[in-house]
């Protein structure tokens, strides 16, 4: 979706000559229409884990898997009643939808460009996660997600 705004600010620029300030406004709209539709604008802070949920699902449609890994470690949820980002029961420095351990993984994901205290930041790092390593990252949970009739959700 990106390339496609920029392409339309070049293709904008060079027929009718739009000034710097002009593209950038026009990039600008774009990325925010893109960010609209993909149905993340309220869920930086949403303790609605039904939202969450459905957020999950339409993400990692391609990896179901990473759905399931999902419920388990923490029932859809980024954040707690409070607003503030749910914590591992058993180790606190598990965070979010994920339960990314923030000593294992905090520096990787910043050096990345994701933030792991986001929905959309946690989940991405979880879908690099799972490119990376597989299922190995969140073994723990195993025996609520594996073996799991995938094909039925």
């Amino acid at each position: 979706m990106m390339q496609i705004a920029t392409g339309v600010v070049f293709l904008m620029s060079s027929l009718y000559g739009v000034s710097q300030t002009d593209a950038q406004t026009i990039q600008t709209a774009a990325v925010i229409s893109v960010s609209d539709s993909t149905t993340t604008a309220g869920l930086s802070s949403s303790t609605d884990s039904k939202a969450i949920e459905a957020y999950i699902r339409k993400e990692l449609a391609s990896t179901p898997i990473l759905i399931e890994v999902a419920r388990c470690e923490s029932t859809y949820r980024q954040y707690g009643k409070d607003g503030r980002v749910i914590r591992g029961k058993e180790n606190p420095l598990d965070v979010g939808v994920f339960q990314i351990n923030e000593y294992y993984h905090a520096q990787t994901a910043k050096k990345l460009g994701y933030d792991i205290y986001t929905i959309e930041g946690n989940i991405a790092y979880g879908k690099y996660l799972y490119s990376k390593n597989g299922t190995k990252d969140w073994y723990a949970s195993s025996p609520c997600w594996a073996g799991q009739n995938l094909a039925s959700r």
